[in-house]
């Protein structure tokens, strides 16, 4: 049987987990690399894919927190949107007597 509701917050918690390992190898290849890490060309690219966020999270958070301190804000704003994800989806099985196998 097939759930649009079901396929919709599947995939929105795919993009949630794949921008949270971005958010953290970028972060990991940051604390490696130092200061070297603007020549980086992996890190570059991880920039690429993260900066879509960094806008969403500058763009929600108060001017209160500093920019060197969004992709830890923007790392937890993703954390705690996948964990919602979680519960929706565990709510859509719910309420159709779906048989979801937990993943």
């Amino acid at each position: 049987m097939f759930s649009l509701e079901l396929f919709i917050v599947s995939a929105l918690k795919a993009l949630a987990e794949v921008a949270l390992m971005a958010l953290l190898a970028q972060g990991l290849i940051g604390l490696m690399s130092g200061k070297a890490k603007e020549n980086n060309f992996v890190y570059r690219l991880f920039q690429v894919v993260t900066a879509p966020i960094y806008k969403v999270v500058r763009a929600i958070t108060p001017k209160l927190i500093a920019d060197q301190h969004i992709g830890l804000a923007a790392f937890f704003v993703v954390f705690w949107l996948w964990i919602a994800l979680i519960y929706a989806k565990g709510y859509v099985c719910h309420a159709q007597n779906l048989a979801c196998i937990p993943n």
